[in-house]
């Protein structure tokens, strides 16, 4: 059943490099009526692709490792295992940005690609809705250092046996919620993949 929303006022509070926005707005509650008027500040971060580059010959996934602002309190650290992410540009579809981001942050060329979800990250108060994909690869050669030097990426790539990354996701290593997802997809879904 589909329930309706009225906004009554909306405002760009800060707009540079993120978003945010306040709104003020009712909605249709359950047992009917409106609830009434309420704010909320919302993060304009838009849409997303990430890709967990998968090499089935070998059984090992790429994972890229990177300093993250979001995470600069963390107390083990602000440098996180993920896999491959990036923002969809204007005119761009998600499966070139899942093939694109692949090259950029690791080097891997894409094969074949497995849409595995399209989720909103955090929607209580962000609109950022992330497309996950695994992306089949020849992990032949992946490994170094990448990213956009004009991007300010410093990105450093690592060949995982798969086992080792469902081991990092159970013990806590891994604290990227796409990566954590795309490696139970992974998981689950794994045996389906062979070339």
């Amino acid at each position: 059943m589909k329930y309706s929303w009225k906004l009554d006022k909306h405002q760009v509070l800060f707009s540079k490099y993120f978003k945010l926005e306040e709104i003020s707005l009712s909605h249709e509650l359950f047992g009917g009526g409106y609830s009434n008027v309420f704010s909320r500040e919302i993060f304009e971060r838009g849409a997303v692709v990430a890709v967990l580059p998968y090499d089935p010959e070998r059984r090992q996934v790429v994972l890229i490792e990177q300093f993250r602002a979001g995470a600069i309190g963390d107390a083990e650290s602000p440098w996180l295992l993920e896999c491959v992410a990036g923002v969809i540009e204007e005119g761009e579809s998600e499966e070139q940005v899942a093939i694109r981001e692949s090259q950029e942050e690791a080097g891997c060329k894409i094969r074949q690609l497995h849409r595995i979800s399209r989720y909103y990250v955090s929607p209580g108060g962000t609109t950022e809705l992330c497309t996950l994909y695994c992306g089949i690869i020849d992990g032949t050669g992946v490994g170094g250092i990448h990213g956009l030097a004009e991007e300010n990426e410093d990105i450093r790539v690592e060949l995982v046996d798969a086992d080792l990354a469902y081991q990092r996701v159970r013990d806590g290593t891994i604290r990227s919620s796409a990566t954590i997802i795309a490696l139970q997809w992974l998981e689950l879904n794994e045996q389906r993949l062979v070339l």
